[in-house]
């Protein structure tokens, strides 16, 4: 891991950017962290559309988290950003797009190419970054997952035993390949469900969430829009946190 820029929040927070061999990522520590007090870490899923388009949304989420006394940190995808285009997945894209406009139901095809090669490639890279970031003296774990495509989010609830708890997002495709790795998911879950998403598969969602394993899991579904979370949902799941980090 190598850090290539850093800057103070006017919080105080600290926010590095990084590179891991060829994937960018930034990491936000509190004001508080040190070799002395290491914190907890909750990895930032976000969804395939650039770290720079998502980057005000990320570091917010950032905030919230270091205020609580969190380091959080986030990776770029495969295929997105700045990091080579992946051919299979800008056709998978373009499939999708072309059903959804022609407003033609979405295929398990179409599904599946879209999120199973994703799952596969950005599954260990998250592995890795987590081996660079917990080799850092100011942070000592546990490790929270939160948010992004809800596929990443159980594909490493199953595969990666340092992370504790996981926040997910239902607001993504599912292939139906990851209900049966859901329903070896045994982490406490706290899911966001908006009811109304306009992207995503409600009963789909539904069903994952009563594939999950997990012997805690809390389904948080309110009305509105993908982008309509309302703050007190949010804070709800940063109450989860505290709990399972702290």
């Amino acid at each position: 891991m190598q850090f290539t820029s850093e800057q103070r929040l006017d919080d105080g927070a600290l926010e590095r950017e990084f590179t891991l061999g060829e994937i960018p990522g930034i990491l936000w520590t509190p004001a508080s962290a040190s070799a002395c007090a290491p914190v907890p870490l909750i990895l930032l899923g976000h969804p395939p559309l650039g770290l720079r388009n998502m980057y005000p949304r990320l570091v917010a989420r950032a905030r919230h988290a270091a205020a609580d006394g969190f380091a959080a940190a986030t990776i770029e995808l495969p295929g997105s950003g700045d990091r080579p285009r992946w051919p299979a997945a800008e056709q998978a894209r373009a499939d999708l797009r072309r059903a959804m406009e022609a407003d033609e139901p979405v295929s398990d095809e179409i599904i599946g190419a879209l999120i199973l090669p994703l799952v596969d490639k950005a599954v260990p890279e998250w592995q890795a970054a987590l081996d660079a970031l917990l080799s850092l003296p100011e942070i000592g774990g546990p490790v929270g997952y939160s948010g992004g495509v809800i596929s990443i989010g159980v594909r490493l609830a199953v595969v990666e035993p340092r992370i504790v708890a996981a926040g997910l997002f239902a607001g993504s495709f599912v292939p139906r390949a990851m209900f049966e790795e859901a329903r070896q998911v045994t982490v406490p879950l706290h899911v966001l469900l908006q009811w109304d998403d306009e992207g995503n598969d409600r009963q789909a969602a539904l069903d994952l969430f009563d594939a999950f394993g997990s012997k805690e899991k809390s389904l948080h579904a309110n009305m509105g829009g993908h982008t309509g979370i309302p703050q007190f949902a949010g804070d709800a799941a940063a109450q989860f946190f505290t709990r399972h980090l702290k």
